[in-house]
């Protein structure tokens, strides 16, 4: 992986917006907001608001993120996205009603093989759920335990997330294809996609078949991501690179 802030990797920003049509996509967070031990309190820094709602006037800007559409909706109001896509890119989409029925069968099954797992929390989001356990005592063993459990949905695909494993339904839409979508629906000729964890690395993945710069935040040997920031908090240093290299306000809709 390469440092994308880099001196010598400055001149791939600039080539992405010169190549027409370009479109911003950033995963919640990690990305845009720091990781924070309580999930309800993520919010953007002010300065990140600032800068995105910026580069949201000049290019189409959209975030799909593991969270209820709802919920990440909302701590992005005022900015003018063209999509915020939820629970990994199945809200919105025709698989929704599916989705649901998958997580309710789910839980139904998890619940009593891991009730006895002091420190677990199910996050039930709806199209897909998330296991936490950050508040376990011994992180390790409630890790195996749930993987456990897990393995044996065969309808579900486990992600591991920090602290939390990620269930998505088997065949539903996910982060790439909600990418690919919003490409074709927007007419963008390219795109900058920008996540942090293993639920970003199927958008990466597509970094060697279509025109997308994939960056992730920290650096990790085994993503699929060419390049990197170190740090969260670079994430505000991109978005002015990103600000000065622009070529202005792409036409709109």
């Amino acid at each position: 992986m390469k440092s994308l802030l880099a001196s010598q990797n400055r001149p791939v920003l600039r080539g992405l917006a010169a190549r027409g049509r370009v479109l911003l996509a950033f995963d919640f967070d990690g990305t845009l907001a720091p990781i924070v031990a309580d999930p309800a309190r993520a919010r953007l820094r002010p300065r990140t608001r600032r800068l995105l709602t910026e580069m949201a006037r000049k290019y189409p800007c959209v975030v799909i993120s593991g969270r209820r559409r709802a919920d990440v909706a909302r701590r992005l109001v005022g900015i003018p996205l063209r999509q915020v896509l939820g629970n990994h890119g199945i809200e919105p989409s025709p698989a929704l009603p599916a989705a649901r029925r998958s997580v309710r069968s789910w839980l139904a099954c998890l619940k009593p093989r891991l009730e006895r797992v002091a420190g677990i929390v199910f996050d039930n989001k709806g199209a897909s759920l998330a296991i936490h356990y950050r508040k376990a005592r011994n992180r390790p063993a409630a890790l195996k335990a749930i993987l456990a459990a897990t393995a044996g949905l065969a309808d579900a695909r486990a992600l591991m997330g920090l602290l939390a494993v990620d269930l998505l339904p088997v065949g539903a839409p996910n982060k790439a294809t909600a990418l690919q979508s919003e490409l074709r629906r927007l007419g963008c000729q390219a795109a900058l996609y920008l996540g942090d964890d293993q639920t970003d690395e199927d958008v990466f993945a597509l970094s060697g078949s279509l025109p997308l710069l994939a960056v992730r935040v920290g650096c990790k040997r085994r993503s699929l991501a060419p390049y990197y920031l170190p740090s969260q908090g670079d994430v505000d240093a991109l978005l002015a690179v990103l600000r000065a290299a622009g070529p202005g306000s792409p036409e709109r809709e």
